[in-house]
């Protein structure tokens, strides 16, 4: 797998988020397991699960987004690198969430 192929929400998370998600499924989605290897409360948990949904559902909101779609796009027929592309989209993504 390419990581042009990795879906934008997963590329939306942080390591933390990534690790909880990780331990979400490996737990069966047991928000008391996680609760009691985290050590927190179950409200806690179910707090910072809603907002990596949050997270997720606002990148996949963003994906559909004319600018993104045109500068992946640049990206996919190497007319600016990856990296430039990702920095775009992060500030465009940035700017968005700030409004």
């Amino acid at each position: 797998m390419d990581k042009k192929d990795v879906p934008a929400w997963i590329l939306s998370l942080d390591l933390e988020d990534a690790e909880f998600i990780r331990k979400f499924v490996l737990n069966s989605g047991s928000l008391k397991k996680i609760a009691k290897s985290y050590e927190v409360s179950y409200p806690t948990v179910r707090t910072r699960l809603d907002r990596i949904i949050q997270k997720m559902e606002l990148s996949e909101s963003l994906e559909k987004e004319p600018l993104i779609s045109y500068v992946k796009q640049l990206a996919i027929e190497d007319r600016i690198s990856l990296d430039d592309a990702k920095s775009i989209i992060e500030k465009y993504k940035t700017e968005r969430i700030d409004k």
